[in-house]
């Protein structure tokens, strides 16, 4: 079937949703574990409470990508019930985080809040590379890319602005939390709704619907399609795992302790020895963070040109070398106006990360197994982030003294790694961009 050509704003529209889904993220990466620390969390436990996240991603982004391939009604469509719902799921989770009262109520709420952003994320993506012609998919993916980076800088910007604005504590955390989280449960559910409204999707044809029927072969069916389309992965997709696994070890190494990182190199402070303190530095790595959203949803668009100029895995690698460069430096700043210089180089790794490896891939899978193979891909970021989960701990005690500056200077040479196996990709089909 020739899709029709979309434009701008109708593309646009389509991916209002990723915002609210990515305000959710961008809470779990830079808010989650400073309540951690507030709820009384030592350095090396972080990782092991930060499971939830892979874990779900692992177990619910491939079966519900296999289950929206072979989902459709006539009413809802194939991939809006799914982001819809994990929608629903996050707002709700986003509501009731603050009230954590104790360390494990706080993971746990983690572990249904990531549940639901799961549920929303690849069917998301599924829907893009269902709606739009080989033309204009690097515009989604980029446009996703975009809004990644605008959520997550509301979400950084409020761990700034809402400390100044909420002062003091509710319970057993500071009061701008609960502002934080409120503003993200209404972006969640208030942008999907907005996609879904503007937003229709193409129809099966009636052979696709009689495929969808025969192929639906109860409880474990999407298990056996999850294996099934791993044991027929195209090449290029084994290659990027390999760059994944550095790559976003790399990321939760510097997401757990970016704060930790700023405190110490800025203010010389930890959770214990100057609590005041420390919560500054946590209200200005929400601004550092923020800056380097910001710096995704600058440049977004620019890589879908430099991609089509020098190809998609040579941008990929750039952007990878940049961000190791800016990681490698950011531990070693004591101005806090620096931080900003650094972390620019992780802005622009950034929005590449959200867009351009699907230009690597999507041209090399079937459109009737986007959403199980978009799961996969998944899978391929979150099985590093459990490794990082279960062995960093170890790793941060014993060989880089529990001091959260080496662990951003380690995620720094792992993104060089990752930075080098992308320049080895090669891939049978290229994206006409």
């Amino acid at each position: 079937m020739n899709k029709i050509k979309l434009s701008f704003w109708q593309i646009w529209n389509m991916n209002v949703g990723f915002f609210g889904i990515q305000y959710s993220f961008g809470l779990q990466q830079s808010a989650v574990n400073p309540i951690y620390d507030f709820l009384g969390a030592t350095p090396d436990e972080i990782p092991l409470l930060n499971l939830a996240g892979p874990v779900t991603g692992l177990l619910v982004q491939p079966i519900i990508g296999a289950m929206s391939d072979k989902t459709w009604h006539p009413k809802f469509g194939r991939r809006k019930p799914y982001f819809f719902i994990g929608a629903l799921l996050c707002s709700l989770c986003l509501l009731a985080f603050p009230y954590s009262s104790s360390l494990w109520m706080a993971a746990g709420l983690l572990w249904v809040l990531d549940a639901g952003n799961n549920t929303a994320m690849e069917p998301y993506r599924a829907f893009v590379a269902d709606k739009l012609n080989d033309e204009q998919q690097p515009l989604g993916f980029q446009m996703q890319s975009f809004f990644t980076g605008f959520g997550q800088t509301l979400a950084n910007l409020s761990l700034f602005i809402f400390p100044l604005i909420f002062i003091g504590k509710t319970g057993s955390l500071p009061t701008w939390v609960y502002a934080s989280f409120f503003l993200g449960a209404i972006c969640s559910i208030g942008s999907i709704w907005w996609s879904m409204r503007t937003t229709s999707e193409i129809p099966p044809t009636e052979e696709e619907i009689v495929q969808m029927k025969t192929k639906k072969g109860g409880f474990w069916h999407p298990l056996v399609e999850i294996f099934s389309a791993i044991i027929e992965m195209p090449k290029v997709m084994w290659q990027l795992a390999l760059v994944y696994l550095f790559q976003w070890y790399a990321l939760f190494c510097y997401w757990q302790n970016s704060s930790k990182s700023i405190a110490l190199s800025v203010w010389n402070a930890t959770p214990k020895s100057n609590p005041d303190a420390y919560e500054k530095a946590v209200s200005w790595t929400g601004l550092v963070n923020g800056w380097y959203n910001i710096v995704t949803f600058l440049v977004a668009f620019l890589l879908v040109g430099f991609a089509k100029k020098y190809s998609a895995k040579y941008v990929h690698a750039a952007c990878l070398f940049i961000a190791a460069i800016g990681f490698l430096a950011f531990p070693h700043i004591e101005n806090k106006n620096v931080l900003f210089v650094a972390i620019t180089g992780f802005g622009i790794g950034w929005a590449s990360m959200m867009g351009i490896p699907y230009l690597m891939i999507v041209s090399n899978i079937p459109k009737e197994r986007y959403g199980v193979y978009m799961g996969i891909i998944n899978m391929m970021i979150v099985i590093p982030m459990i490794f990082q989960n279960l062995t960093f701990g170890y790793i941060l005690k014993h060989f880089l003294d529990n001091d959260p500056r080496n662990a951003v200077t380690f995620a720094g040479v792992f993104l060089l790694i990752g930075g080098i196996f992308t320049l080895f990709i090669r891939s049978k089909k290229q994206i006409t961009i």
